[in-house]
């Protein structure tokens, strides 16, 4: 998968026949010695804590981006919280009221931002 000087090149396809492998799930070239340890340290199904199988070489980005037992921050307190309870959560947190400092009114927390431009 590399280009090689036409002089080295029978010596080289020689050496890579004999020493090195395709992964059959990935592509990637390993040294026939290494394949099993690499099958099993990238390719071997894991189980995320939601459930879900998948390669061990992915999970870092799936707990970080598509788990749904991710950490997840309110925008409204702070509190940090599973992601598919955020939107839930969100939607009561953000309906709460507080006073304000300007006009006296009590304005629902998800207004609180857009509050001072229409605050008498």
């Amino acid at each position: 998968k590399r280009d090689i000087p036409v002089a080295n090149f029978v010596m080289h396809e020689i050496h890579c026949s004999r020493n090195i492998e395709v992964c059959r799930y990935c592509g990637e070239s390993i040294p026939k010695s290494e394949m099993k340890n690499h099958i099993e340290s990238e390719h071997v199904q894991v189980t995320c804590k939601c459930q879900m199988k998948i390669e061990k070489n992915l999970l870092k980005d799936h707990e970080a981006s598509a788990c749904p037992l991710r950490p997840a921050l309110c925008q409204y307190c702070d509190i940090q919280l599973a992601f598919n309870k955020l939107q839930d959560h969100e939607a009561y947190c953000g309906a709460r009221t507080e006073r304000c400092g300007g006009c006296g009114r009590n304005i629902m927390v998800k207004d609180l931002k857009e509050h001072p431009q229409v605050c008498g």
